[in-house]
């Protein structure tokens, strides 16, 4: 799009798109968390304080990840139509 109009964008827009893959990398290391404590668990019976920790984590993640995806498209919405010839 940045070619298209011949010049950058707004920096809000490449802000969103940076918090939305590090939304991504967050979300990612928590699903590897849990499957760390779901495999551990089979083998050594169920602590489930710690258990209920990692789901809670996981779910603000994905909200987290959520809320992230919103804005980018918001943000490229907006960078597509200003990148529209008028």
């Amino acid at each position: 799009m940045e070619r298209l109009r011949s010049s950058p964008l707004h920096a809000s827009i490449s802000t969103a798109l940076d918090k939305q893959l590090e939304s991504i990398h967050v979300l990612q290391a928590r699903r590897k968390d849990e499957i760390v404590n779901a495999s551990s668990r089979q083998r050594h019976g169920p602590p489930r304080c710690q258990d209920e920790r990692v789901v809670l984590a996981l779910a603000a993640a994905l909200r987290a990840l959520c809320l992230a995806t919103r804005r980018v498209r918001t943000a490229l919405w907006c960078a597509f139509h200003m990148t529209l010839p008028k």
